[in-house]
């Protein structure tokens, strides 16, 4: 770590190579495709290199760090490929997916339809689904309100539950 934040590009190289796999997964769960999640992964780790001289490993461990970080850029990329629409809603209807259809997809399946999302209700789905944020998190992170964020979670069940069962018929 003392190579890394001393500008040692071999020690960086070495950093990247072990980080990639876990950092590549984050990414992807929030872009369109490979290209998109490599672009994030990327720009992630210049930031990451940047500002290693800040990093405190007391306050959290470097995977901590590093996935917030790529959480981050994901959530700049998709606000410059979209706009977020206000809409209040505090209690949007939660539609039932059955299991049964689950168990006939497989993860990249899912993830790919997942993908297909609009670009805010993909960042909120993911951000509350997968990476366990609250509403009020995400609220914050993307600017909208708590209703708007659970409008697009909402929104995103209904939409993938149509989906997987467009899938087995």
């Amino acid at each position: 770590m003392t190579a890394c934040r001393s500008g040692d590009r071999k020690a960086q190289e070495q950093l990247y190579r072990q980080l990639y796999a876990f950092g590549m997964a984050i990414a992807m769960r929030y872009a369109t495709d490979e290209q998109e999640a490599a672009d994030i992964l990327t720009q992630s780790f210049l930031k990451m290199f940047r500002s290693l001289q800040s990093f405190d490993s007391t306050k959290g461990n470097l995977h901590g760090w590093l996935k917030r970080i790529i959480i981050n850029e994901a959530l700049d990329h998709i606000k410059q490929r979209s706009r977020f629409t206000s809409i209040e809603l505090e209690a949007a209807e939660e539609p039932m997916v059955q299991n049964s259809i689950i168990e006939k997809n497989d993860a990249a399946a899912i993830l790919q339809l997942i993908r297909q999302l609009p670009p805010a209700t993909h960042a909120v789905f993911v951000l509350y689904a997968i990476d366990g944020y609250t509403h009020r998190e995400i609220a914050t992170q993307l600017n909208i309100s708590e209703g708007t964020s659970k409008w697009h979670l909402s929104e995103a069940r209904k939409i993938l539950q149509q989906k997987l069962k467009a899938t087995i018929i």
